[in-house]
């Protein structure tokens, strides 16, 4: 039978499940609410994941099978529900994806019964994460992600090999694995985006060119680059669209995020950026917009950061970082940005896509000199004392 510990532990993690959340009222910047709860966390997983349940077989009621943590998400709505698809990392370090769903897409997120069952077709694989979802013109929804194996050619242990991994499905149960995206120029890619709609009649992707696992040597931004057959897919040419900049939120590397939202005045891409720091890497996101008849031309950059980690979210198995691959525009014109922080949870922030087009194409460039900045600065404290004055007067 159950061990009676099981009881107790369903009853905590009903209440967390169930408990509601709200916006953080100490934060504010105009562009989107942040919301004071994780919707996901390492204790939202199942108990049933965890532990054998079986008093006789684990009477100390033991975690078996533990779970480090619960992150990275890509995001769709369907029929009116909001479903993630997390990275969920093990004890053991190793990733599986699952789905959780819930009703209002800031709270009551709920794993389902079993995780994600990939089709195992690639035998060197060892790890899978950061799964980006995207509803497709051609009638699939798609998941690209991360598939890593060993680096056979070197004797460092932590030395990796990533690919981008394709799979296709209609439900979320029922998965298609296609062949890995391969690119001509770059040994090794992460952070793949699918675009949602043909472009020139072929399949657009959102790439990382790099040089190796960790650096992207000569990679110089986020990609673009079109194939004609999806479950064979190669990528001849990357067009660089986002670039790495020397002194900005860019300058180590940068990366596709969610699925680019389409606006009447182009798509929004919400990506990461990454700089160096005394403490490490500092990964922040960022937003960027691009033509709709060309979606590998930058249209609009604003200056700086869109959002970074604040206060616990700092805090993780890798602090001061925030990351997204997952945001879902609703048909109402919400927009729900599921980002994790520190490598460990998963947050929400809300905004609309009339208040996200506003801050893409209003907010000014980085002038990228701090002489410039300033100026700049100076130019827009001047137009607000003038306005005052003015009210007063």
């Amino acid at each position: 039978m159950p061990h009676r510990k099981y009881y107790e532990e369903l009853e905590k993690q009903e209440r967390l499940i169930q408990r509601a959340n709200r916006v953080d009222e100490t934060f504010y910047n105009g562009v989107y609410d942040r919301y004071v709860y994780p919707v996901l966390t390492r204790e939202h997983a199942p108990l049933h994941w965890r532990y054998d349940l079986d008093e006789e077989t684990n009477p100390y009621f033991m975690e078996r099978l533990g779970i480090n943590a619960v992150m990275n998400s890509g995001a769709i709505e369907l029929d009116g529900k909001f479903y993630l698809v997390a990275r969920v990392e093990g004890n053991d370090r190793k990733s599986f994806f699952a789905v959780a769903e819930s009703e209002s897409g800031t709270e009551g997120f709920r794993f389902w019964d079993y995780p994600v069952l990939l089709p195992d077709t690639c035998p060197e694989e060892t790890n899978v994460y950061d799964m980006r979802l995207t509803r497709h013109e051609d009638g699939y929804l798609y998941g690209v992600f991360c598939s890593e194996r060993k680096d056979r050619q070197m004797t460092d242990l932590s030395a990796a090999v990533a690919e981008a991994g394709i799979v296709r499905t209609k439900d979320l149960k029922t998965w298609e694995r296609l062949a890995n995206l391969r690119t001509r120029r770059s040994p090794q890619q992460r952070n793949v985006v699918l675009h949602p709609e043909f472009v020139g009649g072929k399949y657009a992707f959102y790439t990382r060119p790099m040089d190796d696992f960790i650096d992207t040597g000569s990679g110089a931004g986020i990609g673009f680059g079109l194939c004609a057959d999806i479950t064979r897919a190669v990528i001849d040419e990357e067009i660089i669209t986002s670039l790495r900049r020397y002194h900005t939120v860019t300058e180590a590397k940068n990366g596709a995020g969610a699925v680019p939202i389409k606006t009447d005045r182009g798509w929004i891409h919400i990506a990461h950026g990454v700089r160096n720091t005394a403490a490490g890497l500092r990964y922040v996101l960022y937003a960027f917009a691009t033509a709709l008849d060309d979606p590998a031309r930058v249209t609009a950059e604003p200056s700086g950061l869109l959002l970074a980690p604040r206060e616990g979210e700092r805090v993780g198995d890798v602090s001061n970082v925030v990351f997204t691959n997952g945001a879902i525009a609703t048909k109402e014109g919400k927009v729900f940005l599921y980002y994790a922080s520190g490598d460990t949870r998963l947050h929400v922030a809300v905004t609309s896509v009339e208040k996200l087009a506003d801050y893409v194409f209003q907010t000014p460039r980085d002038p990228l000199r701090s002489a410039d900045c300033v100026a700049q600065r100076y130019e827009l404290i001047r137009k607000n004392l003038e306005l005052l004055a003015k009210e007063k007067s």
